[in-house]
């Protein structure tokens, strides 16, 4: 074998190598239960709570009714996660 050719596959190789030791563990997704989700939404305030919520969740917005944002003056959207008495609507 020539010099180059070993030169190019010791590249390779170490190229290779590197890739494989750098992005070990990144390819691990993290999952959450719907349980999880539940329990991080009801620890917000009610900008995310509430019956009625302003889209961009401005912090102290929301309400049980209909109105708009007191912060941003957009128009509250119905909450479909919503949840009254401890119970989905």
């Amino acid at each position: 074998m020539n010099m180059k050719f070993k030169t190019i596959a010791a590249a390779f190789c170490m190229t290779a190598l590197f890739f494989a030791t750098a992005c070990k563990g990144t390819t691990e997704k993290k999952t959450e239960t719907v349980t999880d989700q539940t329990e991080a939404v009801e620890d917000l305030g009610k900008e995310y709570t509430s019956a009625y919520v302003c889209p961009m969740h401005c912090k102290g917005s929301g309400s049980e009714e209909e109105g708009n944002c007191p912060k941003c003056g957009m128009a509250y959207v119905a909450n479909e996660e919503h949840s009254k008495d401890g119970h989905t609507h």
